[in-house]
């Protein structure tokens, strides 16, 4: 299995708490968030990964380097901002096999990533969005599906919009899906990719529960000190 991890993200909302850093290596436990993101990802089987970076990358690439434990680093520069569909297509040039699971760099959701797989096979998807059930879905809008799991529409983000499904940031996407040339330049995964052609293309979701956590707040930044100390791997 290989991932994509878009790691490059300035964390405006962060920079009360943050400064000077990636969003993905802001510290918890006086390690970079991305640990505990590749953690995940060799506890589930990955062992390629391609960093999606631009804004002061040379801060993760002099961490990182080419390795990180039983995992092979690659990386995929942007020169100048690409948007969040820009840089997925970008390191899908690194990608050795048909398809990556993907996600962001500022946000932890752990899921079975083979049963979410073989899902995504499953259904032939171009594809699949893991999805989480919350309580709120305000701060993050919220995913529609059908019976068969079919992606059916989006809703903006609202405050006290209720109970409901979120993107939570994590997708199986085919490579030869994103590599088609109508997918070029500076684009938006969710809102180019997914919000414009879910009728039309293959697109599927995937509910599925686990811990999950966005720190892109400086609240949410504060209660990972904590609650990431039970995925301390070493």
């Amino acid at each position: 299995m290989e991932a994509i991890v878009l790691a490059g993200g300035f964390g405006l909302r962060l920079q009360p708490v943050v400064k000077d850093v990636p969003k993905s290596m802001a510290m918890v436990n006086n390690r970079p968030f991305l640990e505990y993101l590749l953690d995940y990802l060799i506890q589930q089987g990955v062992d390629h990964t391609v960093l999606s970076v631009g804004y002061k990358r040379g801060i993760i690439q002099s961490h990182f380097k080419n390795r990180y434990r039983t995992m092979e680093l690659d990386y995929a520069v942007e020169e100048e901002p690409l948007g969040t569909g820009g840089g997925i297509r970008l390191s899908f040039w690194r990608i050795r096999g048909e398809r990556a699971v993907t996600m962001n760099g500022d946000s932890l959701f752990r899921i079975d990533l083979q049963a979410f797989e073989r899902d995504h096979l499953a259904k032939k998807a171009d594809v699949t969005l893991a999805l989480r059930k919350l309580s709120d879905t305000g701060r993050y809008g919220r995913v529609s599906i059908n019976r068969q799991r079919r992606i059916t529409g989006f809703e903006e983000k609202k405050e006290n919009a209720g109970q409901g499904l979120i993107n939570a940031g994590v997708y199986f996407i085919e490579k030869a899906y994103l590599l088609k040339p109508h997918f070029r330049g500076r684009f938006s995964i969710e809102k180019d990719c997914f919000e414009q052609f879910s009728g039309t293309d293959r697109m599927f979701g995937y509910p599925a529960e686990g811990y999950f956590l966005d720190i892109g707040i400086p609240e949410d930044y504060q209660k990972a000190q904590h609650e990431f100390k039970g995925f301390e791997d070493r």
